[in-house]
């Protein structure tokens, strides 16, 4: 392709509504642009990428034994009801009506309609296992969308599912899939991490992410989850599933009497705890959050922090925020109180659900909200001052340095992107949606079912984040949307365009994916537009063509040696 042709144009500035590294260089270097808030169109530069990254995907689908199949991106809220989902998914799902007035949505995920496939399709445990695939479009209506291609509205996925006739073959499907996926990510130039994970909105009983980790020293990286890892025995999971051991804190106040203080203008709990002199531990904090719609009240040591998807998943709820001023307002006028956010109390609340983390169940003559303003209960126990939670589950947010559940040792903590994740759903699915198949003993029995997912543009977009320096993006060869860029320095120059001209038609004879940049540009702009845009090799003829002599750079390192036009294509040969 000649740079003449190509349909490209490059920024001289980032975008000013770009926040991440490779929302910024995408768009400058022309890859996407934003048609609406989150919805991007992707342009030729781009779509050779995730076409690469999409072959890769199939590859390693079909050697898996899964078969590719292509489902409606417009869904019918009725397989919704069957699962149960149309009520409980939440905003996030598009829902219009077709001129019928019937009820339908844009597909954030398939599980529905694939289920309902099976249950057509499938009658015998002779049938199984089987596990069918697709690449397609997928629309979620993030409240925020940001970050470029890796938190849009609408994006590219494959997904897969797994039906089994027992746990034992779920079992072998779902490590079928994480071998593919170590596969499909090595492939692509990634190095990831499997971590285990909160399954979400999917459900299901296990679930683990392929985490691309980024450099939390680089500027602008996009890590948007916590990754605890143990590089002792290999514990890795998102801090929304990570748990640990406690480090041993001081968990036995002072205060030998229970009795109600003052504490004026102590709203937090560091606040709190330096006017009293005592550590945080010892303090048992309580936070207001709506969960669905339902307010909850949650119980943890003052020195942790709530990991909210842990606290969510107690309720089964599907959406969560902390509570507004005028709904804990309402709370304590309901309760006979009157006290604000850093003196509220378990005791008495109304119309409120409350769940304790386990760090408080060793609390003993510890300091909690008595909903009074201005005013703590020091000296308190539980069963005595206070009702302990009949609720008591891990909703504590792991810290670094807190020890591995598995081996002890201190967590380490690091930044990392969502590329792949997979699901064991069980029968999540199947029985709601009544899909069965006859086994051997001729029973009805409901599929065991896997999910598997892999954002495919989220891969483009994590691959820029992981791999890009100050002049651009250097991507890995494999999903490149060309090889090598030929740059004749001076397109006036009869020498240096007929010595560029025959490398790129050598190349080009060899099916090698090759630019010509025949431009009638500066060197200069033509030199920055080869980095900015990423191409893993470039070949530059200049002055130093009189002694048969061109540059040969790689971008990864920009590494430069001198060689003749000759040994430049043998070289990009032999690569």
């Amino acid at each position: 392709m000649r740079m003449s042709k190509l349909f490209v144009q490059t920024l001289r500035e980032f975008p000013s509504d770009a926040e991440v590294i490779s929302h910024k260089l995408l768009v400058r270097a022309g890859y996407i642009r934003k048609l609406t808030n989150g919805i991007y169109n992707y342009m030729p530069l781009m779509w050779r990428v995730l076409k690469k990254i999409e072959s890769i995907v199939r590859e390693e689908m079909d050697n898996s034994g899964a078969q590719e199949l292509l489902m409606p991106f417009v869904q019918p809220a009725e397989l919704w009801e069957e699962s149960g989902r149309w009520d409980v998914y939440g905003k996030e799902l598009m829902r219009l009506k077709d001129r019928h007035s019937r009820e339908m949505c844009l597909g954030p995920t398939h599980e529905e309609v694939i289920t309902s496939i099976a249950r057509e399709g499938i009658r015998s445990y002779k049938q199984l296992p089987i596990n069918l695939y697709q690449i397609q479009s997928k629309f979620r209506d993030e409240i925020r969308p940001r970050f470029g291609l890796l938190r849009g509205r609408e994006f590219i996925m494959k997904d897969a599912y797994s039906f089994d006739v027992d746990e034992e073959g779920l079992d072998k499907s779902y490590q079928i899939m994480a071998d593919a996926y170590r596969r499909i990510f090595e492939r692509c130039g990634l190095e990831t991490k499997m971590v285990q994970s909160d399954s979400g909105a999917i459900g299901g009983s296990v679930s683990h992410e392929f985490m691309v980790l980024v450099n939390e020293e680089s500027e602008n990286n996009a890590g948007e989850n916590d990754v605890f890892y143990c590089t002792k025995c290999g514990y890795s999971a998102n801090s929304n599933h990570a748990v640990s051991l406690l480090n041993s804190v001081i968990t036995v106040g002072k205060y030998t009497k229970s009795e109600i203080i003052d504490t004026p203008n102590t709203h937090s709990i560091d606040e709190l705890a330096k006017f009293l002199n005592i550590p945080e531990s010892i303090i048992c904090k309580c936070l207001i959050y709506v969960v669905d719609g339902k307010y909850v009240a949650a119980l943890i040591r003052g020195d942790r922090a709530v990991e909210e998807t842990k606290l969510m998943n107690v309720f089964a709820g599907n959406d969560i925020r902390i509570a507004r001023n005028d709904e804990i307002e309402e709370i304590m006028q309901l309760s006979g109180y009157s006290a604000i956010a850093g003196f509220i109390g378990p005791k008495g609340l109304k119309n409120v659900e409350i769940v304790a983390d386990e760090t408080v169940k060793d609390l003993k003559n510890f300091v909690i909200g008595c909903n009074i303003n201005d005013k703590h209960l020091v000296g308190a126990n539980w069963g005595v001052d206070v009702e302990l939670p009949v609720k008591i589950a891990d909703i504590r947010l792991v810290e670094e340095n807190d020890k591995c559940i598995n081996c002890g040792s201190s967590l380490k903590v690091t930044k990392g992107i969502e590329v792949g994740n997979i699901f064991k759903l069980g029968t999540k699915y199947s029985k709601k949606m009544n899909a069965t198949f006859t086994d051997k003993d001729g029973q009805e029995k409901p599929f065991i079912m896997g999910c598997y997912g892999i954002g495919i543009s989220r891969t483009a977009a994590a691959a820029v984040e992981r791999h890009h320096d100050e002049n651009g993006i250097i991507w890995p060869l494999a999903i490149a949307p060309y090889k090598v860029i030929v740059v004749p320095v001076s397109d006036q120059d009869e020498i240096q365009m007929k010595v560029a001209e025959y490398i790129y038609n050598k190349l080009l004879e060899s099916k090698v994916e090759v630019l010509l940049d025949d431009r009638a540009e500066r060197a200069g702009v033509k030199l920055k537009d080869a980095d900015l845009i990423g191409i893993p090799y470039r070949i530059t003829v200049g002055k130093t063509i009189k002694d048969n002599l061109v540059e040969f750079k790689t971008r990864a390192g920009n590494i430069i040696e001198t060689i003749s036009p000759d040994d430049a294509i043998a070289k990009i040969l032999s690569i």
